[in-house]
């Protein structure tokens, strides 16, 4: 267990807290503030605690120089507004200087102050500990709240612990009770949804999983390599040719564990990658020349609504197929739906799975939607994320 904002004294200390505030912008102006609410509770709570607040966070990717184009002062007007308090935005095209040192020095408890985006240096990525000091020398206490970020080493979300004490705010908290418990100690049966392109950016998600899960449900275009492992044509549909050897090795495994690993039965398809393209169903052992796999079909989706349906846990990561084409999102909504719908603990492993469940409206059925996809993706795969490892024990 990690430390978090309430097992330290902030009264009167000068926190510097790393939040994610990547939001989508267009024209200068935020067109999703989610990630900014996200961050709320642990801000709100600092400043009640009587801590005086220093909020830093990348935005884009302004490629370790200065760019006006991923200025974080729109999030620090959205930030006033949202906390009913004044923030004051600190610019400077090398995140830190004499004048954030002065401003930061004349903080007071309840005030509040966000720096420049910290890709506007290189160091940020590098994790270099010149950068990281200087950010760790204008505070008291580190906070991580980023779980978007946390898989990174960088100096905002690591190195800056190595030169002050770091625990964790409410976000990160939340993530680490949640996808951990849904791993590590899930009410059975345990469910994990797969989906996604590739089955290589899978591989160590269903290794991982294959020691946890009992029931593994793959989608995506990910599926149409294990049906073509398993001795089935594929027609055009995306195949890592270089995993088929592998996909077999994994459904070995998996039957080894007594873990029932499921593949599509039947797909939609498309005569081309488009949203206007002809469409016709087929089963995974018919599948025609010239077309492609672009959706779980009825027989397959029946059988994975059935197994969430019975699951104490299930944990998901990836769309069931092309749900940005309305006629292929009928997999993807039916197994959001499911699992809005189930009695179990229902985790969704941020990014695609994320946004599909709020395209869909199931954002209130579901248990914890994570903030960070390639974060929780790391979780999952059982590594450890250097934003959190750096963060002290209880």
């Amino acid at each position: 267990m990690k430390k978090t904002v309430r097992d330290v004294e902030l009264k009167e200390k000068r926190v510097i807290c790393r939040c994610d505030f990547n939001v989508p912008m267009k024209e200068g102006a935020i067109t999703d503030d989610t990630r900014i609410r996200a961050a709320l509770p642990t801000i709100q709570y600092m400043l009640e605690e009587g801590a005086s607040v220093i909020l830093m966070s990348h935005l884009g990717r302004p490629k370790g120089k200065p760019n006006h184009d991923f200025t974080l002062e729109p999030v620090a007007k959205r930030l006033e507004e949202l906390l009913g308090r004044p923030v004051q935005f600190a610019p400077s095209d090398t995140v830190v200087d004499d004048g954030v040192r002065e401003k930061a020095a004349a903080l007071r408890p309840g005030d509040v102050m966000l720096l420049e985006n910290v890709r506007y240096r290189a160091e940020e990525e590098k994790n270099d500990p010149g950068f990281s000091k200087e950010l760790a020398d204008l505070a008291d206490l580190f906070v991580n709240d980023a779980f978007g970020t946390a898989h990174r080493a960088h100096s905002s979300t690591a190195g800056i612990a190595d030169f002050l004490p770091a625990v964790s705010g409410f976000l990160i908290e939340k993530e680490l009770q949640f996808l951990g418990e849904a791993v590590d100690d899930p009410k059975r049966p345990f469910v994990a949804i797969l989906g996604g392109s590739k089955v290589s950016d899978k591989i160590g998600v269903i290794e991982n999983l294959i020691e946890k899960a009992d029931t593994i449900l793959i989608g995506g275009g990910m599926a149409y390599t294990f049906i073509k492992a398993a001795g089935c044509g594929i027609g055009t549909s995306l195949c890592e040719e270089d995993k088929l050897e592998l996909a077999n090795e994994l459904r070995a495994k998996a039957e080894a564990k007594g873990v029932k690993l499921l593949i599509p039965s039947d797909s939609k398809l498309g005569d081309k990658f488009a949203a206007d393209c002809e469409t016709q169903f087929a089963d995974s052992t018919a599948m025609p020349d010239g077309w492609m796999g672009m959706d779980i079909g009825p027989k397959t989706i029946e059988a994975y609504t059935k197994a969430i349906a019975e699951a104490g846990t299930v944990v998901w990561n990836g769309p069931m197929g092309v749900f940005e084409f309305p006629a292929f999102e009928d997999g993807t909504k039916a197994v959001a739906k499911a699992m809005a719908e189930s009695g179990a603990v229902t985790v969704v492993g941020g990014g695609d799975s994320a946004a599909a469940v709020k395209q869909f409206g199931f954002e209130e059925g579901m248990t914890h939607i994570s903030t960070g996809g390639g974060a929780s993706l790391e979780f999952l795969e059982g590594k450890v994320l250097p934003g959190v490892a750096c963060l002290q024990d209880k």
